[in-house]
């Protein structure tokens, strides 16, 4: 079932071209990572599935309607929606805050309990948000994005202030909602923390798509090479893998092609000098550094 629905989507701000073409298909169930430098087109494109703002060219649908249409108030109801600098009223307490989301979007109000003590706050609910250090207010804001177990949630950098082990909770309550059938739509510049999370990853460049799909489906269109870091002493490398190898203080350093990848592997294990093989896949880091880099060459020609 499709949830989000953008076709030939353009936005225009005055002079400024915000989104360029966008074309984007997202099903139930689905975690989308969405990556791209500030002024990308990422919140753009967040606030029109939201509703807030309109096209200027195109159509967007999630759940089947136009999410600015007359009649869209409903639709919100299934939406969950954290920004990057959450804020809130400073005299309310961290319950008080939840509460009253609650009764705006007409959730139970048992939630709030269990959902702050879900992003750690329950020995915090009944003080006032002004005594809230930056992450304890990010958790807060997790903790109203998730009210309503909503049918789609878009984050925007939601473990900004979080500690690894936050972290690692929120993904997990991340993980529970897609298990329960949401969607999610995460943004965010640490790329290797959301690695792992996400099923596919859509890379803008000042409002152009510039690549789309998952990591595997990434690596492939790259080709970009796989890093071997071979450790060992006195090792003396087949003549036809010496002109790719690099003799480094720990060891030798060695890139071949995916398609290589397992035959450079069983030549290198038969090799009795070897101790131990480092492998790296190329990461969402490396795959979004190449499109960033490969768009601003055009650019600049």
């Amino acid at each position: 079932m499709s949830i989000v629905e953008l076709n030939n989507v353009e936005k225009h701000y005055q002079n400024v071209h915000a989104l360029k073409q966008l074309d984007l298909s997202l099903n139930q169930g689905e975690i989308l990572g969405l990556f791209g430098h500030n002024g990308a087109g990422k919140t753009t494109t967040i606030k029109l599935i939201l509703g807030l703002i309109k096209p200027s060219a195109g159509q967007v649908q999630v759940f089947g309607e136009d999410p600015a249409g007359d009649n869209a108030y409903h639709l919100r109801r299934q939406l969950g929606f954290l920004q990057e600098n959450v804020s809130f009223y400073q005299q309310l307490t961290g319950l008080e805050v939840v509460s009253y989301f609650a009764k705006l979007k007409g959730c139970d109000k048992k939630q709030c309990g269990e959902l702050l003590e879900q992003v750690g706050l329950s020995h915090a609910a009944k003080r006032r948000v002004k005594t809230y250090s930056k992450g304890m207010r990010q958790r807060l804001g997790l903790a109203q994005a998730l009210l309503g177990e909503p049918k789609l949630l878009l984050l925007d950098e939601p473990t900004v202030g979080l500690d690894p082990i936050a972290t690692q909770d929120f993904y997990q309550s991340i993980a529970q909602l897609k298990a329960q059938g949401s969607t999610v739509i995460l943004c965010s510049h640490m790329l290797a923390g959301v690695e792992k999370y996400i099923d596919r990853a859509l890379i803008l460049g000042q409002g152009k798509l510039l690549a789309e799909g998952s990591l595997k489906q990434l690596r492939q269109q790259t080709d970009l090479p796989v890093s071997l870091h071979i450790h060992g002493s006195n090792i003396i490398l087949p003549k036809q893998l010496q002109d790719k190898a690099t003799t480094q203080d720990d060891g030798i350093h060695l890139q071949v092609s995916p398609q290589q990848k397992m035959a450079t592997l069983r030549q290198i294990m038969m090799l009795s000098e070897v101790d131990n093989i480092d492998l790296h896949m190329p990461s969402l880091d490396d795959i979004y550094m190449h499109y960033m880099t490969d768009f601003q060459q055009k650019e600049h020609r």
